[in-house]
Order: C-alpha cells, then sequence, then structure tokens
C-alpha cells in the first residue's frame, strides 16, 4: 500500500496492454463513505457499526477487496487510487494486503462524493496530465465481474477517442427501484465496442414509487455510477459545477513537494464546501454524458440489508 500524497513523479510505466499514447487508463475506488443505512448489520457482525466497505457481506472478501481484485481484471494496482476517510485507516490496511502498489488518499474529513471524486482527479493529473480514469464505488455486487470489467474497457477506449465525454454505465432494472438514481437514455451518439452510447436526457435520484414504476415502464436504466471520462474533463466539470472546492484542490498544487503538503491538505477540506457529485456535477446540462447499458447481469448496491438479503440468496 502506497500513502499517497500530492508529489511530482515520473508517470507509472506499465506494460499493462491498456497503456497507449492518449495516457494511461486509471481507477478511482471511492471507499470514504460511512454506511450508515447498514450500520446496525455491521455492528451484528462486528461488534461495531464499521463501514459497509470494509465488512465482509456477499462473498468471502469485504466489499472493498471485492472491488479492487474486479478493478485489477484491467486496471493494475500502480494505476488504482483508493480514496478513503483518515478515520478509516484501522481498517484499510488488511484490505490491501497483496496489493502493495495501490494508491491511498486519505481525506482528513467528509466533503461529500464530490471532493471523494475530485481530489484524486487533481492527484491522477499530476502524474499522467492525459489519463482516461473509471470511478468505481466501493459497495457494488456484481456477480459477472468479467463481463462488467469488459464493457468497462470498451467505454474507456471510447473515452480515449472522445475525451470531452463523461459516459456512465447503466444497469437493466430488474423492478421499479425507489431507492437507485435512474437514468433517461436519449439518441444514440456513439458506439462502445458493439453495445451503443446514448446521450443523457435527465436524472432522477430516489424518485417516488409511483415515479420509478413509470421510470421502469419506459425503460430507463439504473445509474451504477461508475463512469469514465478524461481527467481533463473531470476536472474542468469541477471547476464549472464546484469552482469553490476546484479552488480548494487546484490551490494542491502549490504545496508538491515541499513539507507543507498534509497541512494544506488539511486546510483546503477545512474551508472545502460539501458536495454531492451526482447532484452538483453530472445533473449539470451543460456537460457531455452519455449511458452505456451494461451487459444483461446481476449488479446490485449494497446500500440496505434488504439488499444484502437478495444477493445473498442470488
Amino acid at each position: 500500500m502506497r500513502e499517497a500524497e500530492f508529489t511530482c513523479s515520473e508517470p507509472l510505466e506499465s506494460s499493462h496492454p491498456m497503456r497507449g499514447e492518449e495516457g494511461d487508463l486509471w481507477a478511482i475506488v471511492l471507499a470514504g463513505g460511512e454506511g450508515v443505512r447498514l450500520r446496525s448489520l455491521t455492528r451484528q457482525l462486528y461488534g461495531e457499526g464499521r463501514p459497509k466497505q470494509y465488512a465482509v457481506l456477499a462473498g468471502s472478501t469485504s466489499l472493498l477487496r471485492q472491488t479492487l481484485d474486479r478493478v485489477a481484471l484491467v486496471i493494475p494496482p500502480p494505476r488504482t487510487v483508493v480514496v478513503t476517510m483518515a478515520s478509516h485507516a484501522r481498517y484499510l490496511e488488511a484490505e490491501l494486503t497483496g496489493l502493495p502498489d495501490a494508491h491511498v488518499l486519505s481525506q482528513p474529513s467528509d466533503r461529500g462524493t464530490a471532493a471523494g471524486v475530485l481530489l484524486p482527479a487533481h492527484w491522477i493529473r499530476v502524474r499522467d496530465p492525459r489519463a482516461t480514469v473509471v470511478v468505481f464505488p466501493a459497495d457494488h455486487f456484481i456477480l459477472e465481474e468479467a463481463v462488467f470489467m469488459r464493457h468497462v474497457a470498451e467505454v474507456a477506449t471510447y473515452v480515449r477517442a472522445h475525451p470531452e465525454w463523461m459516459v456512465l454505465l447503466g444497469a437493466q432494472p430488474t423492478e421499479p427501484e425507489a431507492d437507485y438514481g435512474w437514468i433517461e437514455p436519449g439518441e444514440r451518439v456513439g458506439w462502445a465496442g458493439r453495445g451503443p452510447l446514448y446521450r443523457i436526457r435527465g436524472f432522477r435520484e430516489k424518485p417516488s414509487e409511483d415515479v420509478a414504476r413509470g421510470l421502469f415502464k419506459l425503460g430507463h436504466l439504473w445509474n451504477t455510477s461508475v463512469f469514465a471520462t478524461s481527467v481533463g474533463a473531470l476536472i474542468d466539470a469541477g471547476s464549472q459545477c464546484l469552482p469553490l472546492l476546484h479552488d480548494r484542490l487546484i490551490r494542491l498544487g502549490v504545496f508538491v513537494g515541499t513539507p507543507y503538503e498534509s497541512w494544506a491538505l488539511r486546510q483546503a477540506y477545512q474551508f472545502a464546501p460539501t458536495a454531492d457529485f451526482s447532484r452538483a456535477v453530472l445533473e449539470s446540462s451543460s456537460l457531455s454524458l452519455a449511458v452505456a447499458k451494461v451487459p444483461t447481469g446481476t449488479w446490485c448496491d449494497l446500500g440496505t440489508p434488504e439488499r444484502v438479503a437478495r444477493s445473498l440468496r442470488k
């Protein structure tokens, strides 16, 4: 495990097949949530309300380790950045056993998912200004992992050729789930492998049950919150949609290579606004947003005890 800092370095070398002339493919794994809705379950399992990403809920390893192993099918650990909280340090080391080259960015405080996504974007751009990045939440249950990651690679290939686009992965819904975010697909704008990409017309975050039934009938998609884009487009989106947060994060570059890096990160977070990435950035009408439908398979966001139970039955 590498404790990541905002330090300049040469771009990481790798013989991995995803390396290309337009920049490497990087993964951002979001592991900073507190998992409040599953706290009662993790307290029963562990005698403490540990965050769900560090708990073994479905399978033999934690949700975070499952995510890291899944990501490693396409993106190697030296190009994987795990974003966590400083308060999670006691859980993290065990989860990264055997992955000594993965990077960790420990946030000093919780400023929402926007900071969780944009902080590593700035960190990656220092090392690879033309990188393509894929963002993965660490609380998903996916049975057909190889198929899922093959689709991620196809979407990343499209983004590499069209770096202005941000492409989300949408899952085919199996029921009118009101606790998910939904995506309304529009006209076709391209292809990722053999699968079409559709412009996103709109989002509906956790609609009512009646609205969810309507979205289900209309063929809208579940938002998996997995997405690919260029690191430049991601940072530009942060600058446009969250200028105060962007201003705090971009100032960290001034302290690169100095003894004040850790202090600068604490200061940046102390005064940074708290924001949700989906609402503040993805719902902006000015961005080039597309959705690629995930091939048929089992995908679930393990956000509630009921979903954990359903996943175990599957």
